[in-house]
């Protein structure tokens, strides 16, 4: 039986793992094409899946014409979330952004490309730095008011911007902030430093995207793989996908390699291991999964069925440490607590009062 999670501040639940559909359409020149799209999905919510994740631009909305018509017959049973931000046509200035205009044209083109009469989820897929944030949270507001949009969140945004959205959504009566999607995996944990905690004190989920690592936790990826990445590099080749997503070093590699040594422990693929540790951090809501062919599918599936121990979480903590930064390490000097707080002790194991139940 599924357990469902909440979305961030909202009632709204949703299945443990997003199926991302961003390989849904062929029109990249890579990704699933209809038939294969059709069985990816339907092991997704035969597994009890009710949350579709899109974008407006996922292979050139492709994948939103796909999505609308396998979600059709069961429209009322599925949460479908997309995004909007992204150019739709590289010659028009106004067809990207952040700003109202394009805010209001994707929505509609999304409705359209999706047969739909409303969004659920509605993130802004990545800042541009040009945009007021009230304009962008005012405008989110009132495609919620007018029907056309049921929830709103963000993606890709410095936490001290999202902060500031928040904080003006909440201060002026507007539609709140109730999911966000950033990158977070094993091999990308720097969103710990910020992001995440500001989510948890915010009422934001975190929707992980890449929880993978690009496809490095998969173990597929050898030195071999690095040292001809930076060939191509050198020669001013086009890198594959794996290169570009910045995630190739040798100390993800590393990180695979603890990651593979307890897949054998367990009997488990490298990649269930991976999304297990993500599926067990206590901020996420639900990691985006994403598959070409329909056994990438089950099987990522399937990592809801593993939990991991405290030494293999440790040990996973451990090879993928970010490290502290600025003020996290100041703060965390024993000087500076005796400085803050002289020689008084202070309980920190006990959490604030919760609702219990």
């Amino acid at each position: 039986m599924v357990s469902y999670r909440l979305v961030g501040r909202s009632g709204l639940r949703v299945h443990p793992l997003s199926l991302g559909t961003m390989t849904f359409g062929t029109r990249w020149g890579w990704g699933a094409d209809r038939d294969t799209a059709e069985q990816i999905f339907d092991a997704y919510v035969e597994r009890g899946g009710n949350l579709i994740d899109t974008a407006v631009n996922y292979t050139d909305g492709e994948s939103e014409q796909l999505v609308g018509e396998l979600i059709a017959p069961r429209r009322e049973q599925l949460v479908l979330s997309t995004k909007y931000t992204m150019s739709r046509r590289p010659d028009d200035a106004n067809s990207g952004g952040n700003h109202r205009l394009n805010m209001i044209r994707s929505v509609e083109t999304s409705l359209r490309q999706l047969a739909t009469d409303r969004i659920d989820l509605l993130y802004v897929h990545a800042w541009d730095f040009t945009t007021s944030p009230d304009e962008v949270m005012r405008g989110l507001d009132d495609l919620v008011r007018s029907g056309k949009v049921v929830y709103v969140g963000i993606s890709d945004t410095p936490a001290w911007r999202i902060a500031q959205m928040q904080t003006l959504a909440d201060l002026r009566g507007w539609t709140p902030l109730v999911a966000l999607q950033i990158e977070y995996s094993l091999v990308q944990r720097t969103v710990e430093h910020e992001l995440i905690p500001m989510a948890a004190e915010l009422g934001l989920g975190i929707m992980p995207w890449s929880p993978l690592g690009g496809g490095v936790l998969t173990g597929k990826y050898t030195e071999d793989h690095l040292e001809h990445q930076a060939t191509d590099s050198a020669a001013g080749t086009r890198p594959g996908v794996i290169a570009s997503s910045g995630n190739m070093t040798r100390r993800a590699l590393g990180i695979a390699d603890v990651v593979r040594s307890i897949a054998t422990e367990i009997d488990a693929t490298p990649a269930q291991v991976a999304l297990a540790w993500v599926l067990q951090q206590p901020a996420v809501t639900s990691p985006i999964i994403g598959a070409r062919t329909v056994s990438q599918a089950v099987q990522n599936l399937q990592a809801l069925d593993i939990t991991l121990g405290d030494d293999q979480l440790a040990r996973l903590d451990k090879a993928s440490d970010p490290g502290a930064i600025f003020p996290g390490k100041f703060l965390a000097r024993s000087m500076t607590k005796k400085l803050i707080f002289g020689a008084t002790a202070i309980d920190f194991s006990r959490p604030a009062a919760r609702i219990p139940f």
